[in-house]
């Protein structure tokens, strides 16, 4: 090392002197330098989660410029995404670590560094190199394809890649009051599913809708529903009138074939007061004091049948709740043997981030690997409303309450 602590704004001042699409390469470059390390390695988290891809290394590969692909299930990089704590062990006369680079819940990927030691000291500073990344990344990924191209590791159709841009761009988000993370298992021809939240300063906005069809056509019906219910959101406008709009726009423009479920939901921060529009949808499952079932809700029209008065229903969440939204994907044929219900209970003690991997692997698992229809899960843990601020340490970026 070069005998100066690092600090989170060193990584970002680093990366601030290139160009976004260099930013990776340069960070790892000054890290090497000041601990003097072996190899300091970017690891990102592929769209299917079952990979990472390798975009930068100031050993094998200083300018980023052959991605490489790193099977993630059973490795320890699997180990640190899932626990969000860091790990180290012995490498060749140096000490390789890896540790969790995550902003906000949200797992982007790992720093992999081998250093010549590897002491408390280093690790925490290495810790906070790993949360700056993560910003670093979160940030230029908006002015570069290189992370979305990164992410890809199988072909993307036309139809998935209208799908995947109407999602968050984060799967997973902590804040003081919740937890929620989600997840789109696409099927072998595109179905249609989205999920959506967005936070402000009283309110959390969900919603998980599930387009009728097939490929390209149920790529656009899912396109115009979110368009709709995104502007109305933004407009101000209260949960019916966002339903209402969303009807409307695709019975004004979607055509005949222009339906779609959906289930919409406003979270008062302050309250643990629900409001909810079921438009056909699935109705959500909620695990309580260690019991899991369905939620009992009134079911309206599909959006894009005819004019329609949506009613809003209510719900109080009580702290340690957690809410499983899903599409009838999770359930259909041969899906229905994952049990959903049994593992919303057996992960209960289990980040949100887990149970969503845990119901779309299980769901992957039963149909072989070739869904029928998309398979979305939308999981919110609720903490209650009497913490203000989020907990996270300065290594991992993890909340320190329990979910549930």
């Amino acid at each position: 090392m070069d005998g100066v602590a690092l600090e989170p704004g060193d990584v970002l001042a680093a990366a601030e002197t290139a160009p976004p699409v260099e930013s990776v390469e340069v960070v790892a470059r000054d890290l090497a330098k000041r601990f003097g390390a072996f190899d300091v390695s970017f690891l990102l988290v592929d769209l299917i989660e079952e990979h990472l891809v390798r975009l930068t290394s100031t050993a094998q590969d200083p300018d980023g410029r052959a991605p490489e692909p790193v099977d993630l299930p059973g490795s320890v990089y699997e180990r640190v995404l899932r626990t969000q704590q860091p790990w180290q062990e012995p490498n060749d006369g140096g000490v390789r670590a890896v540790l969790p680079v995550t902003n906000r819940g949200d797992c982007v990927g790992v720093l992999e560094v081998t250093v010549p030691i590897c002491d408390d000291a280093v690790l925490v500073q290495l810790g906070h190199a790993a949360h700056a990344l993560a910003y670093v990344i979160v940030t230029d990924r908006r002015f570069t394809d290189r992370y979305h191209t990164g992410r890809r590791t199988t072909p993307m159709s036309l139809a998935a890649e209208i799908q995947h841009q109407l999602l968050p761009s984060a799967s997973c988000c902590e804040a003081a009051q919740f937890t929620i993370a989600g997840a789109l298992v696409p099927a072998d021809d595109i179905g249609g599913d989205t999920y959506d939240y967005s936070l402000d300063r009283e309110t959390l906005h969900l919603s998980i809708t599930d387009a009728a069809g097939h490929d390209v056509a149920s790529a656009l019906t899912a396109t115009l529903l979110v368009g709709a219910l995104r502007g109305a959101r933004r407009a101000g406008r209260d949960l019916a009138e966002q339903a209402q709009q969303a009807n409307r726009a695709l019975l004004d423009h979607g055509g005949e074939v222009a339906l779609a479920t959906g289930l919409l939901l406003r979270v008062g921060l302050q309250t643990g007061r629900v409001e909810l529009v079921n438009a056909g949808h699935p109705p959500p499952l909620l695990l309580r004091d260690g019991v899991v079932g369905p939620i009992e809700l009134e079911s309206d029209l599909l959006f894009g049948v005819r004019p329609y008065r949506y009613r809003v229903q209510r719900l109080d969440l009580r702290p340690g709740d957690r809410l499983v939204l899903l599409t009838d994907g999770m359930f259909e044929r041969a899906a229905a043997g994952a049990d959903l219900p049994a593992l919303v209970r057996r992960t209960a003690g289990l980040h949100t981030r887990e149970l969503v991997r845990a119901a779309t692997s299980a769901v992957t698992h039963a149909c072989r690997g070739h869904l029928q229809d998309d398979a979305t899960v939308l999981c919110l843990d609720w903490h209650g409303t009497e913490r203000t601020e989020r907990l996270a340490d300065n290594g991992a970026d993890t909340e320190t309450a329990s979910p549930a």
